[in-house]
């Protein structure tokens, strides 16, 4: 892949996410107007937005720029069942340490049954299983593979990383510090998503791993932070406000505690990487 082609595809990824995000907005809204209960809406959403993701990919990448999807790592549903335990082990892990080692107060919301299922819904099918997966089809696939085949692989972990970084800063009014915090987070993050995409030659990996991330840190659920959240089911409100463990403005994403699991995560993957090389290269 020439690299000017390599760039209208990094380009048009970000427009396929957010074309994909307002056309599942859209259904959704119009079938909550017509009496759809709120809950299933919620869930319609993100599977809408996961579908018109692979629509838009296989018919715009397929189709018109003439790719072959598989190359975008968008290969046959697959997951590895390492994957599915340390996708959970980091986001579990990462509340456990807060709430054992930092103290606070745990405040539930007070919503009725009706509420809580439509929290849940929306925080585990869109947040979580819609938007993981779609923002790993978009950076780990499209952004990632173009980049790879036009520049190398170094160029194709780092460039998606820090975009990924700053497109979570983006229409925030946060102070410097917490915009650098995001974006390092962000950066480190999207590496350990790389990796992820390295060791299991898809998305689909990282995309589950990105899946259980959101449902659990920011499905409001359990919300964790400075301040209570009104729209989570139920909150752990830190008696601490230091920079680092709070995760400033953005959360405890950005914390410190959250960029340490993300930091062994990524170790772990690049050993399995190098373990799998070494192992290709000894006699059958």
């Amino acid at each position: 892949m020439n690299r000017k082609k390599a760039v209208v595809c990094s380009v048009t990824a970000i427009l396929v996410l957010v074309i994909s995000q307002l056309v599942a907005g859209l259904l959704s809204n119009v079938f909550g107007a017509v009496g759809v209960p709120k809950v299933i809406c919620n869930a319609l959403a993100g599977i809408i937005y996961f579908t018109v993701t692979l629509i838009i990919v296989a018919v715009f990448y397929g189709k018109i720029m003439h790719l072959d999807v598989k190359e975008l790592g968008i290969k046959k549903f697959s997951i590895k069942n390492k994957w599915i335990l340390i996708g959970l082990i980091l986001p579990i892990a990462v509340e456990i340490f807060y709430i054992l080692m930092i103290s606070g107060k745990y405040l539930p919301s007070g919503m009725s049954n009706k509420k809580i299922a439509e929290t849940l819904s929306l925080g585990i099918v869109y947040t979580g299983l819609g938007a993981g997966f779609v923002e790993e089809i978009v950076f780990r696939g499209i952004i990632f593979r173009s980049l790879e085949k036009a520049w190398n692989t170094k160029i194709a972990v780092i460039v998606p990383s820090v975009l990924f970084g700053i497109v979570h800063i983006l229409g925030k009014s946060f102070s410097v510090g917490s915009a650098l915090l995001v974006i390092l987070a962000g950066t480190a993050v999207g590496i350990m998503f790389s990796m992820i995409t390295i060791e299991s030659g898809s998305i689909w990996c990282n995309g589950l791993v990105h899946a259980f991330w959101n449902m659990i840190i920011i499905g409001d659920g359990l919300s964790i932070g400075e301040k209570a959240d009104k729209l989570s089911v139920a909150n752990y409100v830190l008696d601490t406000n230091k920079f680092a463990l709070t995760g400033g403005e953005f959360g405890i994403e950005s914390s410190v505690v959250a960029l340490v699991g993300y930091i062994i995560v990524t170790v772990i993957a690049v050993y399995m990487i190098k373990r799998e090389k070494h192992l290709s290269t000894l006699p059958a």
